[in-house]
């Protein structure tokens, strides 16, 4: 053994493992993204770069831009040409690969047309073989909606309201309002709406007293922007407008509608006022986007919610005296609940609020007999095609309730109920049950079990009839089974000594005499 003045063996080990583990392997490299998040309005174009370190060629590496999962790439560069076919389909004519000809090593994603779709986190990888490194780049998207209205409502028993409305924004904005001097004043609610644009619609409401006389302002705060929006409105001069002091009147009864049928919701101004030159807006709970919107005569269809397209008419033959008519065609379940009828001039609206019950009624109960393992009886009920949710009920001879074993309920997709119940007979005391379905306070149907008492006492006294011989049939042939393996057995065993006796008389020496 070669003695090493000076060193120890476990010293010279452990330096060695050292060097080992800190000598970089030949292909080691690292990936670096920006230092701060990219910022893109939405309609521009996005570039987000990454860097190769220490900087070399990056001919037979691939490299891949992706979001959370690198098996759907935003786009995919390999051995010097993009590959085809990966691309996540959101990004498809919209994505693509460039790089810096003048930096080696450096390479980025260009995103066309940003959508609010496209904020996130994105992820740079290089790869060459089975060694890689990544780095990860913030995209920032954001977009300055429009500028706000201001809706003055009232004055009413509790306040004026102030409604600030606007639309476009991204990401979800702050919304102030100031008094005169720039007090802060605090929202009575406030609405962040998202579009099927991925935009948000902002609808924010302050509540003040009628005799307020400031001058008030609204302002919408995009923050990754750090720019606003504002709108002021002058309160005094708003309240002294003709419409200010005018009431808007509805049905005072809610409206019940079929599904199928059409809706109509009528409102008028009071006293009677020529309402030709104003806004008058059908709206469920947010101003933007609307059940229907009749402007300077005519029907605007920019703001109209996607389901109601096609299916609405004014009728505005008695306009001049501030009377307006809205038909919803081919009434849905999702059509139920409260509507609002606005009328607007110059800023100032009045409004009124119109209830609508929709309904369906559903086929007739389907009762059907099941008869369960342990000897009981099960009765199902079903029925469809009912809105709103019915209710069920078992009924027996007598009239009574009788308690279900269950209950299921299913809605469509057209938003129509299918219900399903079980009872669970246990004696022959239950006969002629009935099952009914209904609506509160509407249509009902119902459907009677058909057997009598004599059928429900002869089905109880025939499925012991039923079931004992089918036992005693199933014991016999285990008996049988039993019988005929014994008498196997023992035919086997003398078959065997026979051939034993046989072996043993054919070994017997001749004269030999079997005693």
């Amino acid at each position: 053994m070669v003695d090493c003045p000076g060193y120890s063996l476990s010293g010279v080990a452990a330096s060695l493992l050292f060097i080992l583990l800190t000598v970089k392997h030949p292909d080691e490299f690292r990936v670096v993204g920006p230092a701060h998040p990219v910022l893109a309005r939405v309609g521009e174009d996005a570039l987000l770069t990454c860097q190769l370190l220490p900087k070399r060629t990056r001919a037979h590496m691939e490299v891949r831009w992706y979001r959370s999962d690198p098996d759907t790439p935003v786009v995919v560069h390999r051995d010097g040409a993009e590959v085809s076919g990966l691309q996540t389909e959101g990004y498809r004519g919209r994505a693509e690969w460039t790089e810096d000809s003048t930096d080696e090593g450096s390479v980025a994603l260009k995103i066309r047309q940003v959508q609010p779709g496209d904020d996130g986190q994105y992820w740079c990888r290089f790869q060459e073989g089975d060694y890689w490194r990544e780095a990860s780049v913030l995209l920032q998207v954001a977009a300055l909606g429009s500028s706000p209205n201001i809706h003055v409502k009232g004055p009413g028993d509790g306040g004026v309201q102030l409604v600030c409305t606007s639309q476009g924004w991204f990401p979800a904005p702050e919304v102030y309002w100031e008094g005169t001097w720039e007090e802060k004043l605090l929202s009575f609610s406030e609405n962040h709406v998202l579009g099927e644009d991925g935009l948000f619609y902002v609808e924010d409401t302050l509540v003040v007293r009628n005799d307020t006389s400031e001058t008030i302002s609204c302002l919408i705060y995009n923050h990754g922007l750090k720019e606003a929006k504002e709108a002021t409105i002058a309160l005094p001069e708003k309240l002294q407008t003709e419409l200010a002091s005018s009431r808007v009147i509805g049905p005072s009864q809610p409206i019940l509608v079929q599904v199928g049928e059409n809706i109509e919701l009528t409102c008028h101004l009071s006293p009677q006022t020529d309402a030709q030159s104003m806004e008058v807006r059908w709206i469920r709970s947010h101003y933007y986007p609307a059940v229907s919107v009749y402007v300077d005569g005519a029907h605007s269809a920019e703001e109209q919610m996607v389901g109601y397209r096609g299916r609405t008419m004014v009728m505005s033959d008695a306009v001049h005296e501030g009377n307006l008519t809205l038909r919803i065609h081919d009434a849905r379940p999702s059509d139920d609940g409260q509507y609002r009828c606005l009328f607007g001039k110059d800023g100032v609206y009045q409004e009124a609020r119109v209830d609508v019950q929709v309904m369906a009624v559903g086929s007739t109960p389907r009762i059907t007999q099941e008869v369960l393992k342990d000897g009981g009886m099960q009765l199902r009920c079903a029925s469809d095609g009912w809105f709103p949710r019915p209710h069920v009920q078992w009924r027996g001879r007598d009239g009574k309730a009788i308690a279900s074993f269950s209950e299921a309920f299913h809605q469509e997709s057209e938003g129509l109920f299918q219900v399903e119940t079980l009872l669970l007979v246990t004696n022959s005391s239950v006969v002629n049950v009935t099952c009914s379905v209904s609506l509160t306070g509407g249509e009902e149907k119902a459907a009677r079990f058909p057997l009598s008492d004599s059928k429900i006492a002869l089905l109880w006294m025939t499925l012991p009839v039923l079931v004992l011989p089918l036992a005693m049939a199933v014991d016999l042939l285990k008996v049988k089974r039993r019988r005929k393996g014994t008498w196997t057995k023992k035919h086997h065993s003398n078959q065997q000594n026979l051939k034993n006796d046989e072996s043993h008389m054919r070994q017997l020496p001749s004269g030999d005499k079997i005693q």
